[in-house]
């Protein structure tokens, strides 16, 4: 699978499910947002919490999420809804981890399980939170902008090395563009690390030059895998 349709069908986890790059804001530009403001609150939540816990779990392989903490999305922001034993956090995300001018950012239909590994949990998953906190409080676009990149200087540490996030879930919604989904693994690093990024017959395709908020600039890399977290073989899947 090559680098451009990756990122048509990756709506970026941050999680970003949350970068597409310059393919989705070009369409932004030239086609009429199908989402052009949030959906009631109650279409982005999910009402039974054990079935929020049991979908963030499949981010990740099963002996790496069962005994990772999971959070699940409430009326105000992420709660714990069960506690860890092993560093890693998965969650659920929703269509407002992608880029501010990506025409799904208020989709409801996205379910975006992911599941970060320990030092992607203290530098990369706050602004997540915090992103959630300030969209649930009804802040503008440009506030939730002010308002993560302000928390992210004050609250958040400089990226520690080997940050990642499994995306492998089988169940996962990420845009409405393909077939959907896509297994792959998300890393993050300082911005200008080389890893051949783009170029023909290489499998990691460049995301995002900057994570919104991170008090240093940060590059963020998916490298598509071959099986869903179950063990299946990650062929597409529509839904």
């Amino acid at each position: 699978m090559n680098s451009k349709i990756i990122r048509t069908i990756a709506l970026g986890s941050f999680a970003l499910v949350f970068v597409l790059g310059a393919a989705w804001s070009a369409q932004a530009q030239t086609a009429k947002a199908p989402y052009p403001t949030m959906a009631p609150l109650e279409q982005y939540l999910m009402p039974d919490r054990n079935a929020e816990i049991a979908l963030a779990r499949t981010a990740a392989p099963e002996s790496i999420s069962r005994d990772a903490e999971v959070l699940v999305l409430g009326r105000h922001g992420y709660e714990t809804a069960v506690k860890g034993k092993n560093g890693f956090v998965c969650l659920v995300e929703r269509s407002w981890n992608a880029p501010y001018d990506n025409p799904e950012f208020w989709n409801p239909k996205n379910r975006s399980p992911d599941c970060y590994n320990p030092p992607a949990a203290r530098t990369i998953l706050p602004l997540i939170v915090k992103r959630a906190e300030l969209v649930l409080a009804g802040r503008s676009k440009d506030q939730i902008i002010e308002g993560v990149e302000a928390f992210g200087r004050k609250e958040v540490p400089a990226l520690q090395p080997g940050a990642m996030c499994y995306m492998m879930s089988k169940e996962a919604y990420l845009t409405d563009q393909g077939s959907h989904n896509l297994a792959h693994l998300m890393f993050y690093v300082p911005e200008g690390t080389a890893w051949g990024e783009n170029l023909p017959g290489s499998p990691v395709s460049i995301l995002d030059q900057q994570i919104p908020g991170a008090p240093s600039r940060i590059s963020m890399y998916m490298v598509p895998v071959r099986r869903w977290s179950d063990g299946t073989s990650a062929v597409a899947v529509a839904h």
